[in-house]
């Protein structure tokens, strides 16, 4: 639902990203919400890439320089900037991406490297009655269903295990995951299965022997992020999009509506942070994609905007294999405050995480001592 033939300023919300339309002073903000902020007349749909090899950076810039006005301009490089991109350059739309650090820097490449569809909210969704959450969950499996089938070479199935201490457990958790199975209906991966403790031992030798009476295996998928995220913004620059990184938008251009009389964003002047050169970037419409730093962008338009952005941030820590096998990944569904905790194979090592606290905004975000004591004696 991104562009059509004609767009008429379509918000898109994806990933851990907030993608914002900009055109009037107005702003909207939420997902899948359609307003009427810019019309672009879009030509035919390109079904083949314009270019064999991604141009320059340079190449890139000079045509970021040397364009009167573009379709689209979309600021952020992350997951959902580049996908805005792909989405509005194959419908034949001239359009530019700029990114200030590099492509997938922030959040697109710190995630917990799984596409699923959420096990802690069907729990919800029962248990609440949400039906919400219950669309939420299956729209998810879906897409998890999609990334496996168009990215084989990024995405593979995970059996994650998921250990249990107390007897009446067992079938409580079982009966839970058949249902993760019977949401995903025909793109289930694999069907759920229990381990004896034994079993489960084997698999995760360090886990508390004494209290574990057994375990039960469900699949998701494992995702490479980032590897994602710079093949969607490789594939639009390929397209003919002029995709650059270190571009650093530094305030919005405006001018005024000939129809409405209303001041409307009609660009952004851009700097290019490895020589510090400065100019514009002139765009029928302007797309916000900047995850955390959606206010931040929001209030070059109008500084006394409402924020609608409340960044949180969730900590990973990196440790040694010998943690998890290389193919099964483990879930703590019941830690000390109640939040789940994922062990899972990456790389050569294990991941431990995530955490899932307030924050202010900052450029490199840095864990927190609390977070990284937290997953630790998890981990213990």
């Amino acid at each position: 639902m991104a562009f059509q033939k004609a767009v008429k300023g379509t918000v898109l919300v994806g990933g851990g990203a907030l993608a914002t339309v900009l055109g009037l002073s107005h702003f909207a903000h939420y997902k899948r919400k359609q307003v009427n902020l810019a019309f672009v007349e879009a030509a035919d749909c390109v079904s083949e890439p314009v270019n064999r090899e991604p141009p320059s950076r340079e190449a890139q810039i000079l045509t970021l320089k040397n364009t009167s006005e573009f379709d689209v301009l979309v600021i952020g490089g992350g997951a959902t900037g580049s996908g805005c991109a792909l989405d509005a350059v194959t419908r034949g739309l001239k359009t530019a991406l700029v990114e200030r650090d590099d492509f997938s820097s922030g959040t697109s490449s710190r995630s917990t490297k799984l596409i699923h569809g959420g096990v802690r909210y069907l729990q919800k969704a029962i248990m609440k009655l949400d039906i919400e959450q219950y669309r939420m969950v299956k729209e998810a499996l879906h897409e998890r269903a999609n990334l496996l089938e168009i990215a084989p070479h990024l995405s593979a199935p995970l059996p994650i295990m998921l250990p249990v201490y107390k007897w009446w457990q067992l079938p409580y958790y079982w009966v839970g995951i058949k249902l993760y199975d019977l949401v995903a209906g025909s793109n289930c991966l694999k069907s759920s299965y229990v381990l004896s403790k034994s079993r489960a031992l084997e698999h995760f030798p360090m886990l508390q022997k004494d209290k574990l009476v057994g375990a039960i295996v469900y699949y998701d998928g494992q995702h490479n992020d980032a590897r994602m995220n710079l093949a969607i913004a490789l594939t639009a620059a390929r397209y003919g999009a002029a995709t650059a990184n270190y571009m650093e938008v530094m305030s919005l251009l405006k001018k005024t509506d000939p129809q409405t009389g209303k001041e409307r964003v009609s660009g952004a002047r851009c700097k290019d942070v490895l020589t510090g050169e400065e100019f514009d970037v002139r765009a029928k419409c302007v797309i916000n994609a900047t995850g955390p730093f959606t206010d931040t962008v929001r209030k070059m338009d109008d500084k006394d905007t409402t924020a609608i952005c409340q960044p949180s941030a969730g900590v990973h820590i990196v440790m040694p294999g010998y943690y998890s096998p290389e193919s099964m990944g483990l879930l703590d569904p019941a830690t000390s405050d109640g939040r789940v905790i994922f062990f899972l194979p990456w790389q050569k090592m294990t991941i431990a995480g995530t955490t899932d606290t307030p924050t202010d905004v900052t450029h490199h975000p840095i864990p927190s001592e609390e977070d990284i004591n937290f997953i630790l004696n998890e981990v213990q």
